[in-house]
């Protein structure tokens, strides 16, 4: 899953795919470089981002989903949202899965809407909101907090007509540093859900800082860290460098091939 920001403050590319020409040009980038999914976030969820309106999200990802579904028809892209309207317009306009940092805490009427419109769900784990969740990383048990959120938010999309759900441990959302690396260093333990694992790690604060490193500088401890995730049961991979997140993933392949003869 190739990540396009459409937003001016996001950690790592903010403001970069502020126009459709470049926003044009990473797509096909990615696309030539193996992503399956692209996904289109126009709200800044880094922690302590400013909160913006719906109408000023809108303005930001209904431009940029056309514009790509237009010159790449083929494509298939998920909408980063927590907010249903969003959710509803994006699909409308053509994008094929809902993405949602909030697994429907955050609005109300997320799981109603995406069980209406029958698309694929993606449910990431988080406490508070991209503006307070670094103030909630008190866990008695990490794990076993994740794993209760899951089934509680599984049952819930389920009772709204959900039936195609991936899930997302969500790294670096009310977790620090050892909290996150905890997580990862259990991931296998999410395979009790028996639903797909996305994995989103890619240039995160984990990274680069326990690197002593930039964001910009982070994109080898990502491939480390990605083909840890693969090893562990990810099954999709949300990055901002596909190249070499797909040899991660073919590399890993063929070593999974090669152990199973």
């Amino acid at each position: 899953m190739g990540i396009i920001n459409v937003t001016p403050d996001s950690f790592y590319d903010g403001g970069s795919t502020q126009n459709i020409a470049t926003i044009l040009e990473q797509a096909e980038t990615m696309l030539k470089e193996g992503a399956t999914f692209l996904d289109i976030g126009g709200y800044s969820s880094r922690p302590g981002a400013n909160d913006i309106s719906i109408s000023e999200e809108l303005e930001r990802v209904l431009p940029a989903i056309e514009a790509i579904l237009k010159q790449f028809p083929d494509a298939f892209l998920s909408v980063d949202t927590f907010r249903s309207e969003i959710a509803r317009q994006a699909v409308e306009a053509g994008v094929s899965i809902v993405n949602d940092i909030s697994a429907g805490k955050l609005d109300e009427n997320m799981l109603k809407t995406v069980g209406s419109l029958q698309v694929p769900y993606i449910a990431m784990h988080m406490k508070g909101t991209p503006q307070t969740m670094k103030q909630h990383v008190d866990y008695s048990d990490l794990l076993k907090e994740v794993t209760y959120y899951f089934s509680e938010r599984i049952a819930a999309a389920r009772e709204q007509g959900i039936n195609d759900i991936i899930l997302d441990p969500g790294f670096g959302f009310a977790k620090n540093i050892v909290q996150n690396f905890q997580l990862l260093n259990q991931l296998e333990l999410f395979d009790l859900f028996d639903l797909p694992l996305l994995v989103g790690i890619s240039r995160k604060s984990t990274i680069y800082k326990t690197l002593d490193v930039s964001a910009k500088e982070a994109l080898n401890g990502s491939t480390v860290l990605h083909t840890v995730a693969l090893q562990k049961g990810a099954n999709i991979l949300r990055v901002h460098d596909v190249r070499e997140a797909m040899e991660c993933i073919q590399l890993t392949q063929a070593v999974r091939h090669n152990q199973e003869f």
